[in-house]
This record gives C-alpha cells, structure tokens and sequence, in this order.
C-alpha cells in the first residue's frame, strides 16, 4: 500500500525564501475544498522539532494523531504531547459550532484548532496541512516550514459528500480503497458509498451463504471496450473481502471521518447472488456470474418467503460489519418482464391486491425499509424506489408503469436521472434527497461529457425549489462506476481531479466558489497526487480550451 503520510510532503509549497516568520500573499494560499472565510494576517508560524501540542478530550485525539504523523513524515520533527495549555499547538472545544466546522487561528506563537467535536477537529487539521509550506534558498541547505498567520471560520454547506466506489464490475482491492479513504479525508469528504454487489460480481463475504463469494465473487471473462462492444478480455476476474477485512477498512474510514454507506441491491441487479443460489431468482434457470455488463433479465422473487429472509439475513450480516445508519439498497433499473412472465408472481399479485410490478417493488422496497428501521438504520436507494419510470431509453420497455403506492417517507432517495422535476417533488414531499445527477455528477463519463469546470459548476439544489425545502437535499455524490476501468490507474484517470471539484461542490458556499481560485489550489493538490502516483487526467486545461474553441 503507499501511505499518503509519506507522500504529503507534496502539498508543501517549496518557495526560494528562507526569511523566518515572513508574511504571505493570498497567492499563496491554496485550500481544497475552499473555506467559509479566511483572514491573512501579517507573519507566519515557524515549525520546529519538539513543540509541544496540547489536548485533553479523547475526541481530539485521531485529529491530534494525525497532525503528529504527518509533521513527522514531511519535516522529521515531532511533535510533543503535553499538558500545558500555553503550548505551541493548542486543540480546544469550542460549544455552539456545528459538528463538522471548525476555527483555526495561526499567529508567528501560536496555532489553536477549535472545535466541537472529531470531525471539526480532524477538518482544522486537513486545512493546516494545505497551509504549510517549505522555504528554502538556493545558497542554503536549511529549511523552514512555515505556517502563513490566518483566522479561518469553516462549516460544510452539505451534510452529505460523497464519492462512490462501484467495486462489484471490478474487484479494487483494500490497499486502493485505502488509499480512496486517505483522499477523501485530505479533501473533507465524509461519506464513501461503496457499491459492493451487483450482476458481475458478490464481493461481501456472507457467513451464512458462502456460495454468495465463492460462486457470485467470480467470473470467467469480461466485456471490454464499451456498451455491447462483443469483445472480451479473455481473463477470469474476481475477488472479495471477508467480514474482517471490511470491518479493518470500516475502521479506517471512521479515523478520517468518513462513514461507509455499503449498497447491496435489490430486487433487480442480482445475477451474482442468483448464479450462487438459483431458488433466489424468478425464472428458476441456473445461470452463470454474467460476462456482459449492463441491465440484465432475472430479479429476486420478492414474493417467496425464503427469498425474502434471504435478504434479511444479508442486511443482518451487514449490519454487524457496518455500524452506518444508512444502508443502500439500489433499487434501480429492475426489468419487470420476468415477473410479468411469472404465474406465481402474477397470483401473489392478485392475491394481495398489487395491480403493477412497479407496485410490487414499491410494497417489497417498503417492507425492507420496516426491516432496516426496525434494526436502527435507514433505507437509501436510486430513484426508481419512487415508482417512477424514468426509463424511456430501454429496449425492452415496461409499459410505461407507474406505481400507485407511495414509498416510505423515511427513505433517503438518490436522485440520478430523470426530470429535475421528480427530484423538486421528492424534496416537497419531506424525503431526503441525494443529488447525483448523472450527466452532471458520472465520473466514468468522458472529461469531453463532463469536463472539470462543468463538475464544479454543479448546484445539488435545483433551480426554483423554494428555500424552505432547501434541507431536504442533503449533499452530493460523486459515482465512479467500473465496467470500462479494470484497472486502478484507469479508475485514477476517471476520478482525479474531478473528484476535487466535487469536494468543493459539497463543501464550499456558492458566494465563495471560483473556479480560477479552485484551478490554482489544484495544481498544488496535483503535486501531491504526483508524489502518490495517482494516475490522475492531466490534460484538463487544454481539454476545456478545445471544447470553448469550438
């Protein structure tokens, strides 16, 4: 794994002035995602081998953690704990800021984090580590780092900032998912949605249906180029991580303050689970862990008891490795032709008064809702799960079907496609709402589809949606699906540096977001991916001058 600790050094701006405590220019000052307000004062801070840092709540400790490691890996200084409150580096609780803000004061003696709780305080130390820089001559070895004297007020514009990681088309790996996580962290965002289970491939392990990853995790080849392309690699692909291995990455998520929201689909995207166990599916015909990517035919039966406390001895199996409230259950893209085509699934639905399948989905989707509330969670799915039809490009069409039942109110729905109009109208209705729009948010969609300044143009909140719906939209995410990445270095490409843009979208006001600002703070940020070897897309300048010539 390459730990990030050792490559934050690349975040330093290296200058040619060693003047002790000199004073900076807003030109040198570089912060991802932007903050609330910021304050340029006269001098800096000089770090130095040995100053003591002061904490004494154990929220402040993974913060105080990481602030230590890293001056130890960029500088070989170290940073003492120490008991006094006069020390050099102060964490201090602050009441009445909200759980994810912070202040920080830097004066030539002093830095002072204020907070009111972990996440503010880790936050405080995201932007001190962007703030550092390294002065050095050209005649001289000798290095100081210093710390421009700044009075930052800082606070989330969004609860929710998230980046999804689609690992069910292609196996990623602990050590890149890890390095995801360092990322995130770095650039404030608090929220991985980890796609973990879909039709090409089970990548959690479930004790009690092991067939599920050692059957569902692999297949024999994959479709390669794009959307029904006939071609293949050729190679087999699979993988999957074991409840420990999980319960490992869940915990270093939270040391960044980051939750993970894991996505186990349902009823429709279920081939690998009905390729392990052929009872769960509708039509009853065994199947291999699909090859081809994209919408495929079976569905869970819903209608059959067992198949049901299948997927709720699944959630129970998640709920034990993830503590997350939210659980996501996806919910999209189910093709109704298979239940249409079912003499029991058409009797269940007589027999219970459910006149549609989209109807038939609505009443499943809520009886999953009961069963997540009733486990002190909370349900999140694609914005199918309204029983809208927002599919009018499918070749094998559903008949335009609408369902009449209404989804649970306590249901967090992830906007994805459709009329901004479905969306307003969810937020009206008091659901909680995820904007991840998909021609605005996608990041396997083509930087000529989604260049960098169209990424960071995105508003979560629609235009005309009345301001007193305004909390009912909760964040944005970012999604990084898979089927044309098989490799890390492509997901790298596809992800960096439009992922900062979206941090920003999540983190910054609308009046304090500039895109001329945001580009120079990323070539700083590029320079610490350069270091880590991220494959990140490096022509964004000269894309987006072609596209504006044209």
């Amino acid at each position: 794994m390459r730990l990030t600790v050792f490559a934050l050094v690349a975040l330093l701006t290296l200058t040619n002035c060693a003047e002790k405590n000199r004073s900076f220019s807003k030109a040198d000052i570089a912060i991802v995602p932007q903050p609330l307000s910021l304050v340029l004062n006269e001098s800096s801070f000089a770090l130095q081998d040995g100053q003591t840092i002061f904490s004494d709540l154990d929220e402040q400790q993974s913060a105080v953690k990481d602030l230590q490691n890293y001056v130890t890996a960029t500088t070989k200084f170290t940073l003492v704990a120490n008991a006094d409150k006069q020390s050099a580096i102060v964490f201090e609780k602050k009441e009445g800021l909200d759980p994810e803000a912070y202040e920080l004061q830097v004066t030539p003696k002093k830095i002072i984090i204020s907070a009111t709780g972990k996440a503010g305080y880790f936050y405080g130390v995201q932007t001190l580590k962007q703030l550092l820089s390294v002065e050095a001559t050209k005649e001289s070895q000798a290095i100081t780092y210093l710390i421009p004297s700044v009075a930052i007020e800082d606070n989330p514009r969004f609860k929710w900032r998230a980046f999804m990681l689609d690992d069910a088309r292609y196996f990623h790996g602990e050590a890149f998912v890890k390095q995801m996580l360092d990322q995130m962290a770095l650039l404030k965002m608090n929220t991985l949605h980890w796609h973990l289970i879909d039709d090409a491939g089970w990548r959690i392990e479930i004790k009690k249906y092991p067939l599920l990853t050692k059957v569902g995790a692999f297949r024999t080849d994959s479709e390669i180029g794009t959307w029904k392309s006939g071609k293949t690699s050729g190679q087999p692909h699979g993988g999957f991580y074991t409840q420990e291995q999980l319960k490992d990455i869940v915990a270093y998520a939270a040391a960044r303050n980051i939750n993970i929201v894991p996505e186990f689909e349902m009823p429709g995207h279920s081939s690998a689970a009905i390729a392990a166990y052929t009872w769960l599916g509708t039509a009853g015909v065994k199947i291999d862990v699909p090859v081809k990517f994209g919408r495929l035919y079976d569905n869970y039966d819903v209608t059959k008891p067992e198949v049901v406390t299948f997927i709720k001895d699944v959630l129970t199996e998640i709920f034990q490795i993830f503590p997350s409230e939210v659980i996501h259950i996806g919910g999209d893209e189910v093709g109704y032709e298979v239940w249409q085509n079912s003499k029991s699934v058409q009797k269940y639905m007589k027999e219970h008064n459910i006149n549609t399948p989209a109807d038939l989905q609505i009443d499943f989707t809520n009886s999953i809702s009961k069963f997540i509330e009733a486990n002190g969670r909370r349900m999140m799915g694609w914005n199918e799960i309204l029983g809208k039809n927002i599919h009018t490009d499918f070749e094998e069409k559903q008949g335009d079907q609408e369902a009449e039942k209404e989804l649970a109110k306590n249901v967090i729905v992830q906007f994805w496609k459709g009329d901004l109009e479905l969306l307003t109208d969810a937020a009206k209705k008091g659901y909680g709402i995820v904007n991840s729009l998909h021609d605005r948010t996608y990041l396997d969609y083509s930087y000529e589809s989604i260049p960098l300044e169209k990424a960071y143009s995105f508003d979560p909140i629609p235009e005309g949606l009345d301001k007193q719906f305004h909390k009912n939209i909760y964040g944005v995410g970012c999604q990084m699906w898979s089927e044309w990445t098989p490799t890390n270095a492509d997901v790298e490409r596809q992800a960096f540096p439009r992922i900062a843009a979206y941090a920003e979208v999540g983190w910054t006001t609308m009046e304090n977001k500039n895109y001329d600002t945001f580009k120079v703070a990323l070539k700083k940020m590029q320079k610490h991916w350069d270091t880590l070897g991220i494959n990140y897309f490096k022509d964004s300048d000269k894309l987006e001058a072609a596209l504006q010539a044209k």
